[in-house]
């Protein structure tokens, strides 16, 4: 992806740097007008953990692309990956016109106390209310990429394995269900509903074998913080008796079993938040 990003840029930037003839009206009649692009600055990418090398590198080529110092800060959640992002970046690019900055929450908020004339941002609802507040004071152009609920609504009259492979490696394939495009939650027929976690429990056993928690395909959660969250989320009195398939824990390996329920409540904590993880409700 991240190549076929670079062979796109590439492949337009003659076509992109080309100005764009504009219409003028009979009152400035006989003069011509054009679009110039023109490059913004110095743009600030705050990058995500969970793909931390393709969502750190893919805004950039853009960003270079359209002429523009760039600060990188990775994040610090991938800090292997962020070491690395540093060290290629010093290796392979113009310093003076990129820059990699590692760090935590302080780190980050010196940063946005900078005036920056463009911030990507991607991540969650919480820290990008601060980054826009941040933006905001020097009326600072963002753009963000936000994870939210994903739902996937399954008929009763589709080829019920084909939808059950397919959802698996959508959820539980990409990342244990740590991805913005991950499945967040299933609609159903209400008497299609355990056809459908039949059907789950058939097609995960095959994916990840009669004990998921000792798979080599199976991610980990990426830290314990997200590990707790998730078990929070799973512990609800009102959600823990929902749980028909999988549920289990391995803390010290940060490990989750694909794990359904069916029918939670609409006001629990797991249908009013990203889930961001291995848990799947089916309504």
């Amino acid at each position: 992806m991240l190549k076929n990003s670079c062979r796109l840029a590439v492949k337009n930037m003659k076509h992109w740097m080309m100005p764009e003839k504009a219409k003028t009206s009979l009152v400035t009649f006989p003069s011509s007008a054009e679009i110039v692009s023109e490059p913004l600055g110095v743009v600030l990418v705050i990058s995500a953990w969970n793909y931390p090398f393709l969502l750190s590198l893919d805004p950039i080529v853009g960003a270079i692309a359209a002429g523009n110092a760039i600060v990188l800060k990775p994040s610090e959640i991938a800090p292997a990956t962020s070491l690395l992002l540093a060290r290629l970046v010093a290796e392979y690019l113009d310093s003076s016109c990129i820059k990699v900055v590692e760090g935590a929450v302080p780190e980050t908020a010196a940063l946005l106390e900078q005036k920056w004339d463009k911030i990507l941002y991607t991540g969650n609802g919480r820290v990008a209310r601060i980054v826009m507040a941040a933006a905001a004071k020097h009326l600072t152009p963002v753009v963000m990429e936000l994870g939210e609920k994903c739902p996937v609504i399954v008929d009763s009259d589709t080829n019920l394995q084909v939808a059950t492979r397919r959802i698996i490696a959508g959820k539980w394939g990409c990342n244990n269900g740590q991805a913005c495009i991950s499945p967040d939650y299933i609609i159903t027929m209400k008497d299609y509903a355990q056809k459908l976690i039949d059907s789950f429990k058939c097609e995960l056993e095959r994916f990840y074998g009669k004990n998921p928690l000792e798979s080599k395909d199976l991610s980990r959660i990426v830290n314990s913080n997200h590990f707790a969250r998730l078990s929070k989320l799973l512990d609800e009195d009102k959600v823990s008796s929902k749980i028909v398939h999988g549920g289990e824990r391995d803390k010290e390996n940060l490990k989750i079993t694909p794990t359904i329920l069916l029918d939670v409540p609409r006001d629990s904590l797991i249908m009013n938040e990203e889930i961001f993880g291995p848990l799947l409700p089916v309504f």
